[in-house]
């Protein structure tokens, strides 16, 4: 029953690319066949590091995001992030709930939802743990 809603009215991948150069103008956005890949800078906080990410998206399929530098670290108890799909995607929601919707923007959703993820990411290194709630993948 989600897939077929979130299929409902998708945003082509041209109106993805406007909306990001127009909210982020600092990434940068390729096209390729039926997608696109979004590389720019997030900084969650005016005390946080800068944050270089991927945004890899194929027209009405789920956006991928990695972290490109600096990479993911383990905390000071010497464990990764629970919120990561393998190969270090960002667990930014779950698809089974309807979360993102191929109707919306990545601009106003999944960019956005990196930051936020980047924000617990650095509170999960000071206390160990994750207080972005969520469900953990796998």
């Amino acid at each position: 029953m989600y897939f077929r809603n979130s299929l409902l009215n998708p945003k082509s991948i041209w109106e993805q690319i406007q909306a990001i150069h127009s909210r982020w103008p600092g990434f940068q956005v390729r096209l390729y066949k039926e997608g696109l890949v979004a590389i720019g800078d997030l900084r969650p906080t005016a005390r946080s590091s800068k944050y270089n990410v991927e945004i890899n998206y194929q027209y009405c399929k789920p956006p991928k995001v990695v972290l490109i530098n600096p990479k993911l670290v383990p905390n000071f108890n010497n464990e990764m992030p629970e919120h990561l799909y393998p190969g270090e995607i960002l667990c930014l929601y779950r698809p089974i709930y309807g979360e993102f919707k191929f109707s919306e923007l990545l601009s106003e959703t999944i960019i956005p939802w990196t930051a936020l993820w980047l924000y617990h990411y650095e509170s999960w290194h000071n206390t160990g743990e994750w207080l972005g709630g969520g469900e953990h993948p796998g």
